[in-house]
């Protein structure tokens, strides 16, 4: 499991314990043992852990700062890491390849609720294209695989994540970390008011990351098919309301104010989740509210227990 020790791969994990895969079966490589966009790093992968299902999580990825920031870097860093790894599990007669993509891989103006069969109908939101076009990519690439050489590959289009365990550093976070960050710190540092990019009219559709590792299970255990599945939660919320219902549930009582002069990215995100559900039996489990508490909740569990350290580090 490329990316297993990340955040949606701790999740994953924690999903294939409960079915009963060991330890000895997880097989995760680490960064700093292997670079997956180097063919060689690759190949000694391959050769030193030999295993029967690849599922790739792995990516260079962020907000929509860190895209704007490294588009070159992005799509380089996931067509080359994809490329490799599906080649030589090819030639390796792997048993089957799941390929995790992103949403940032339909157009822009996708009508919604998104539907896979939309996804070439035009070019993605440009903030994130060079990320999203990678991505998708890789899914021609596996379609052109199974049509020619049988390889079993599959490729899910996830919505954006969100729980414990994501990623709360403010230049390379998505909107809910970014969001809980700033609200929680601007309470525990007095702060009057939080600062937000865009118009607040765009909206977001939210998947909560112990789902999406249910999901991701459920299609590697039960679908075979070259056609791409989205996984997500049904519904969608504008940037302004998710704004306003973290402020909410933190405690934030200041103003927002919005930086007009930041873009909004994508104008509309929501999946239409009638495959998955038909083709593995998938939907979402999680309450929103529910989930965004336990994520509020994990966030200032780290606050004090690096607080903590930081005092013990000074006795």
């Amino acid at each position: 499991m490329t990316g297993g020790a990340g955040f949606l791969g701790t999740h994953l994990q924690a999903k294939l314990r409960e079915r009963g895969v060991g330890a000895d079966r997880l097989l995760i490589p680490l960064i700093k043992e292997y670079d997956l966009t180097k063919e060689a790093d690759v190949i000694r992968m391959y050769d030193a852990m030999r295993p029967d299902i690849v599922i790739h999580l792995a990516a260079e990825v962020g907000g929509i700062g860190a895209n704007r920031d490294n588009p070159g870097r992005f799509f380089y860093s996931n067509m080359a890491m994809g490329l490799h790894l599906i080649e030589q599990a090819r030639l390796r007669n792997i048993e089957k390849f799941v390929q995790v993509g992103t949403i940032c891989a339909y157009p822009k103006f996708t009508p919604v609720p998104f539907k896979e069969e939309d996804l070439w109908n035009g070019y993605p939101e440009e903030t994130n294209a060079p990320y999203g076009i990678a991505k998708k990519a890789l899914l021609v690439m596996l379609q052109a695989y199974r049509q020619q050489y049988g390889f079993n590959g599959i490729y899910l289009l996830p919505v954006n994540l969100y729980g414990p365990g994501d990623n709360f550093n403010p230049s390379s976070s998505h909107v809910i970390p970014a969001l809980i960050k700033k609200c929680v710190d601007a309470i525990e540092q007095g702060q009057d008011s939080i600062e937000c990019w865009g118009t607040g009219k765009a909206s977001r559709e939210f998947l909560y990351v112990a789902d999406a590792a249910e999901g991701i299970v459920l299609a590697t255990e039960k679908y075979d098919d070259a056609e791409p599945v989205n996984l997500g939660a049904g519904f969608e919320i504008t940037i302004k309301d998710l704004v306003e219902k973290i402020a909410h549930l933190t405690g934030f009582t200041g103003r927002i104010r919005w930086d007009l002069s930041k873009p909004d990215g994508q104008p509309r995100r929501c999946l239409d989740t009638t495959r998955a559900k038909r083709y593995f039996g998938f939907t979402a489990a999680t309450d929103f509210d529910a989930g965004l508490k336990t994520t509020i909740e994990w966030y200032r569990r780290q606050i004090v227990n690096n607080q903590k350290s930081i005092i013990n580090n000074q006795l």
